[in-house]
């Protein structure tokens, strides 16, 4: 009769023991990776801000939700932007977050806070170039192709022609120079003859009186 009696008891001993041990230990291990966190933001990509969060202690990555939120203020402080908050970037995990907005073209000062699941703190200057807008007019040509062929009209090439020579006057026949040097002749002949007759008329006229 004392086995039975004795068995429970010590069963019911080591029960306590056991859980007075998990109590001790669930702490140890919550707090394994330490309470704060590792924030560095790595820049941005196509202007979305990229941020790691590791646990301070260990380096490990969060794989945990994060409660986080980002922060952006211009260079000349003109400008404030967020509070936006932090979502997983798929193109770097583990530790990897990002931002669903983008930040414009400039300047900016980022700040990362990070409340859960432990607090931690970031911050960077972050520069985002302008990019230029894609040619319109036609479909984009491949690296390196050579530029599309542009059909331009062309003046039709006027045909040489030869030279055509001057024309010169033909010579006169010497027979028809003869007859125009008579008839010339013949004019004077024919004034100075009527000239004399109209003298010798006064001359008469005058005798008769």
């Amino acid at each position: 009769m004392r086995r039975r009696t004795a068995f429970p008891a010590a069963r019911s001993a080591l029960s306590t023991l056991a859980a007075f041990g998990l109590v001790l230990l669930s702490p140890a291990a919550a707090h394994a990776h330490g309470d704060t966190v590792k924030v560095v933001v790595t820049g941005h990509r196509a202007g979305h801000v990229t941020a790691d969060i590791t646990w301070e202690n260990d380096g490990d990555a969060v794989d945990k939700a994060v409660a986080g939120t980002v922060n952006a203020v211009s260079g000349d402080g003109s400008r404030t932007l967020g509070p936006w908050r932090l979502v997983r970037d798929p193109a770097a995990p583990p530790a990897g977050w990002s931002t669903a907005e983008t930040l414009p073209p400039g300047s900016w000062k980022v700040s990362v806070d990070v409340g859960f699941p432990a607090l931690g703190h970031g911050e960077r200057e972050v520069g985002v170039p302008v990019v230029d807008p894609a040619p319109t007019g036609g479909p984009p040509t491949a690296p390196g192709s050579p530029p599309p062929a542009t059909a331009t009209a062309t003046a039709p090439v006027p045909t040489p022609t030869a030279p055509t020579a001057a024309v010169e006057p033909e010579p006169e026949p010497a027979a028809d120079r003869t007859a125009a040097w008579l008839t010339a002749a013949g004019v004077a002949v024919t004034a100075l003859a009527g000239a004399a007759v109209g003298v010798l008329l006064r001359r008469r006229r005058s005798n008769g009186r």
